[in-house]
């Protein structure tokens, strides 16, 4: 049974698999701290100064000045600068991972188109083979082959 496990983790799927795990949580932290740290205080400068992360609806009925003092006081709260926080951050890494996938696609190399190997009967119109010199479907003499 050991042996039967070190063969299905060492194979290649699993080791790919477990690398793009690792570098894809790496690459999570380098949005958010892109997001959180760079691209938020811009966007809240031009939206007036508001901290999307500060932004909540008090539902305890008592108030609150910040996020952070509620939470302190253990109110219930409705935190959707966090959520908003959240999407613009997810959206980022989307536009991010789409910009690497096209990157990459654009450096693959296409694969050569094939030859054709097959072409029209000028009578039936059915799919012959390129050597054919009469159709199999309506018996026509083709000629010679091209």
């Amino acid at each position: 049974m050991f042996k039967e496990f070190k063969e299905f983790a060492m194979k290649g799927n699993v080791l790919d698999m477990a690398v793009g795990i690792i570098i894809g949580a790496a690459f999570g932290k380098i949005i958010t701290s892109l997001v959180s740290d760079i691209l938020m205080p811009p966007i809240g400068l031009l939206t007036g100064k508001v901290d999307f992360g500060g932004l909540f609806i008090n539902i305890s009925g008592k108030s609150y000045p910040t996020l952070a003092a509620a939470k302190a006081a253990n109110a219930a709260t409705i935190n959707y600068g966090v959520f908003l926080d959240t999407i613009i951050n997810f959206l980022i890494v989307a536009f991010a991972i789409f910009l690497l996938v096209k990157q990459i696609n654009r450096f693959k190399r296409q694969p050569a188109t094939a030859e054709p190997t097959t072409k029209e009967c000028p009578h039936c119109a059915m799919a012959i083979p390129i050597p054919a010199s009469r159709c199999p479907h309506c018996t026509s003499e083709l000629g010679s082959a091209k």
